[in-house]
């Protein structure tokens, strides 16, 4: 007997179903044109889908009209072509990959500092081409070893194509070691490629034969294809079923298929579809006197009250329609147990001949007829769908049709449920009544069938759509990355961001270089801010954050902002009987020492100085070995109040042991 075994992760991955819905929603809304720049997914199969929906497929945005609604393709766009289209007034419908586009972002910004990006991956793709154009067109794009080690620059950026082998990746920064290039980089390659290629070589080792399923002009398809080509040498390419080798696969018994991230499920399931046909055995086929006994006691048996029964139209009038069971008695299904529309009438729905499903309602209706029921049978079907939803935590769609006491009824086809106020939304609700006539895709939370009773809940729903984007920024985000956060809470130890559906804390030491009591003195709520994650731990749920990283150290840079004799200006932070701590900037304080305040002999600083105040200071020394900045005031001033002879200082602290004594304390008093 054959075995089909299907490899995991085979068919749409999240960013190729996310384009694909955003485009067919799209082609329902838009009441003009509508294009898709390039097609929208390597697969001519879902173009040709598309096409029919009336998308038509452009290569440039100047190809639209002028106002017209055009689709960014899963593969993005470069940054020239979002300001074509905003000249044009084009409407953009988005499909970027969220992984893709997060590439587009970290090339962007380190344009901005300078670096020269390298991605590693095909130049003609356009993927890679789209990534070029988020950072000026200046990338260098290498696909070998061998072309990253003819690099000539320094100072390096590096990406992948999210569809590009890990091994490709791993050489390519193995030969930029080689050649004693300074380089940091990000692993972009999107983690279903890597699930996709490991499952699809597990299951070429085990397999007789391989097919594999997508469109010749996928890139991840065709890497698929090699790799399964190294462990399966009895490998197929299937762009459709046109293609499937039926006299190979008829010769094998254990047969593997793996599918790009492109191919439409439709395809994988047409193609095992066909393969188990094939291979079905006729030993099923019924003796034909057995055939005929089962036609005669079929004719002789009456359907059952509650059987579905199917038969053939004989009649159709306005008031009822005559259908033919089988069997010794006609069906009967009146006027007011079928679903009509507006004016529709029973004539316009059937005609003699068609075949028609109903439910046994009465196996004798009075006049010697079954009566049938085409509204009874919907209704159960509908209960199977609302079950099969409870079971498998689906979402359908219900009509919100008036509010109750404690909520609102809700209809789902032809069957009536509840849905708690609790339930309508993820946010208070007041007043049911903004919700009746809307349409809520919910999750059915509980089932009665018997006593007629379904609950629904809308919030469930919102909740699982909030986890989805919780777990794709999740996922998209790594350690190091700068991201950009609302600033939403404070606490004594920090402040908590917001970074696009998550929050990560801020922590009171990540802020400032310099000390601060609480956050309030530099942030506020509902400030935007550039953070970087510093760390990430998923089982908790915690991301750590920090803003100071985006400063340079105040001590890392000193030399390039001050320098010996340099007149600065500061704020008086501490007092002490030696002198006086002035910061300079946030973590970079200098002593004043009390014989450097004033040209007169001071007694007390503070007679002479106030926490908060803002003075000029004179640098005379700065060690960056022991992290110490020396001032004078009196440098900057005229010189007058002079001691008078003879009057002592030899109780004085020398500058140098005030440094030595108190400077640690100052560096950690509150």
């Amino acid at each position: 007997m054959k075995e089909i075994i299907r490899a995991d992760h085979s068919g749409f991955c999240f960013g190729v179903r996310e384009a694909i819905e955003k485009a067919e929603k799209a082609a329902d809304q838009c009441r003009g044109s509508i294009y898709s720049c390039g097609s929208l997914i390597h697969n001519k199969l879902v173009t040709e889908k598309l096409a029919r929906k009336g998308i038509q497929v452009i290569q440039s945005p100047l190809e639209a009209e002028a106002g017209s609604t055009v689709i960014v393709r899963s593969h993005g766009e470069g940054k020239n072509f979002y300001e074509i289209a905003e000249k044009r007034r084009l409407k953009l419908v988005d499909a970027t990959c969220p992984f893709v586009a997060r590439i587009h972002d970290l090339v962007r910004t380190a344009k901005e500092k300078g670096k020269q990006v390298v991605i590693v991956g095909d130049e003609n793709h356009p993927e890679v081409q789209g990534i070029n154009g988020w950072c000026g067109d200046s990338a260098i794009i290498v696909s070998s070893p061998q072309d990253a080690k003819q690099i000539t620059e320094d100072d390096l950026f590096v990406v992948a194509q999210t569809t590009i082998r890990s091994s490709v990746f791993d050489q390519v920064l193995r030969a930029l070691e080689e050649t004693g290039k300074t380089f940091s980089l990000t692993n972009t390659i999107c983690h279903a490629t890597s699930n996709r290629q490991k499952s699809c070589m597990e299951t070429a080792k085990k397999v007789e034969l391989m097919l594999v399923l997508g469109d010749t002009q996928s890139s991840n398809t065709k890497k698929l294809y090699d790799i399964s080509k190294k462990y399966c040498t009895n490998t197929h390419f299937v762009e459709n079923i046109k293609d499937l080798p039926l006299k190979e696969v008829e010769k094998c018994n254990r047969i593997g298929v793996a599918a790009g991230a492109s191919t439409p499920e439709c395809l994988i399931k047409e193609v095992i579809a066909n393969m188990s046909e094939n291979t079905l055995e006729n030993n099923n086929e019924m003796n034909s006197m057995d055939a005929l006994m089962d036609e005669i006691e079929k004719s002789l048996r009456l359907p059952r009250s509650g059987e579905i029964v199917t038969g053939k139209v004989h009649q159709v009038t306005n008031r009822e329609i005559i259908v033919n069971l089988g069997c010794k008695k006609d069906g009967i299904i009146p006027l007011d147990e079928i679903t009509l529309e507006g004016d529709q009438k029973l004539t316009d729905l059937y005609q003699e001949g068609d075949e028609i499903q109903a439910k046994v309602v009465k196996t004798d209706d009075g006049d010697g007829s079954i009566l049938l029921s085409k509204k009874k049978l919907e209704v159960g079907e509908h209960w199977d769908e609302i079950n099969q939803a409870l079971e498998d935590k689906s979402i359908i769609e219900v009509k919100v049709v008036r509010p109750v006491n404690g909520g609102v009824i809700a209809t789902y086809k032809e069957v009536s449920g509840f849905i708690p106020l609790s339930q309508l939304s993820d946010r208070y609700v007041e007043n049911a009544e903004e919700f009746v006539g809307q349409t809520l895709p919910v999750r059915v939370s509980r089932v009665d069938q018997r006593r007629g009773k379904a609950v629904f809940s809308h919030k469930m729903h919102l909740n699982d759509e909030k986890n989805k984007r919780i777990a794709e920024i999740w996922e998209g985000l790594s350690v190091d990355d700068v991201v950009e956060g609302t600033v939403m809470r404070f606490t004594d130890y920090g402040a908590f961001v917001d970074i696009g559906g998550i929050d990560g804390l801020l922590h009171i030491s990540e802020i400032s270089w310099g000390k601060l009591k609480h956050p309030q003195e530099v942030l506020n709520i509902g400030d935007k801010i550039k953070v970087k994650v510093l760390s990430m731990n998923s089982e908790k749920g915690k991301i750590s954050l920090g803003l100071k990283q985006n400063q340079p150290e105040p001590w890392s840079v000193i030399n390039d902002k001050y320098e010996v004799g340099q007149v600065v200006r500061g704020k008086v932070v501490q007092i002490k009987e030696y002198g006086a701590f002035v910061e300079l900037e946030p973590g970079l304080d200098g002593l004043v020492h009390i014989s450097e305040v004033a040209h007169k002999r001071v007694g007390n600083i503070a007679d002479e100085l106030n926490v908060g105040q803002d003075v000029s200071a004179k640098i005379l020394e700065i060690d960056q070995d022991r992290r110490r900045i020396s001032l004078s005031i009196k440098e900057t001033l005229d010189e007058e109040d002079q001691p008078m002879e003879g009057e002592s200082t030899e109780e004085e602290v020398p500058v140098e042991q005030a440094a030595e004594e108190t400077a640690p304390e100052a560096e950690t008093e509150e």
